[in-house]
C-alpha cells in the first residue's frame, strides 16, 4: 500500500510542474508570463512547505506512519519549486545579470528573504537520503528543523513582496503558525 501511496504522491507533485510547462509551450501564460511563472512556482513552493510540515501532525492524528513515508519527498518537491521560482528569477527576468542581482538581494527585503529560504533549503535538499541521515546522526533532526524557519522566510518573502491585498499570504502564515504550534504542543505532551 506504502508503494502506490508514494507512487500516487510522487504524481500529484508533478501536477503543479506539468501545468506550468502546457501553459508555456501553448503560450497561455498572459500578458506577464514571467509574472505568471514566478508567481505559480513560488506559491507551489509554499504549498510544499506547508504539505511537508504537515506531515507530522497527520501521523499524530490519524496513529499511521503512511504519511512520514513521504515527507522526504514533499521536501524535496517543495526545494523542486523553490529552485523554479529562483531559476525563473535569476533566469528569466534578470538573464543572470549577477550585478543587478546583488543590488536586489541587498536592497529589497523581500528578495532577501527569500533568498535566504532557498539557500537554507538547499543542505536540506542535499541531506535528505537515508545516508546522509547516518552520517549525521542527531545532527540530521537539528538541521532538518530549519524548514519551519524556511517556511516563516517563504511567507514572510510573499506578505513583503504583495502590495495591497495580503489576504492570501496571511492565510499560508496562519496554518504555518497552526502547524508549528501542533509541533510544539506536541512536543510538551510526549
Amino acid at each position: 500500500m506504502i508503494k502506490y501511496f508514494r507512487s500516487s504522491v510522487f504524481l500529484l507533485s508533478t501536477i503543479p510542474f506539468i501545468f506550468i510547462t502546457y501553459k508555456i509551450f501553448l503560450n497561455k501564460l498572459g500578458p506577464e508570463p514571467i509574472k505568471e511563472i514566478t508567481h505559480h512556482t513560488g506559491e507551489w513552493t509554499l504549498l510544499f512547505l506547508i504539505f511537508t510540515l504537515a506531515m507530522s501532525p497527520l501521523k499524530q492524528i490519524t496513529n499511521m506512519n503512511i504519511w512520514i513515508s513521504v515527507r522526504r519527498m514533499l521536501g524535496l518537491f517543495a526545494f523542486f519549486y523553490a529552485s523554479l521560482h529562483m531559476l525563473t528569477y535569476v533566469g528569466l527576468d534578470y538573464r543572470f545579470d549577477m550585478n543587478e542581482i546583488s543590488k536586489d538581494i541587498l536592497t529589497k527585503r523581500f528578495i532577501f528573504v527569500g533568498f535566504a529560504a532557498w539557500l537554507l533549503l538547499v543542505p536540506l535538499a542535499l541531506t535528505s537520503s537515508k545516508k546522509m541521515m547516518s552520517v549525521l546522526k542527531q545532527y540530521w533532526k537539528k538541521l532538518h528543523r530549519l524548514i519551519y524557519l524556511i517556511a516563516l522566510l517563504g511567507v514572510t518573502h510573499f506578505i513583503w513582496l504583495v502590495k495591497r491585498d495580503v489576504t492570501e499570504p496571511l492565510i499560508y502564515l496562519l496554518i504555518i503558525i497552526l502547524l508549528l504550534g501542533f509541533r510544539i504542543k506536541f512536543q510538551k505532551t510526549s
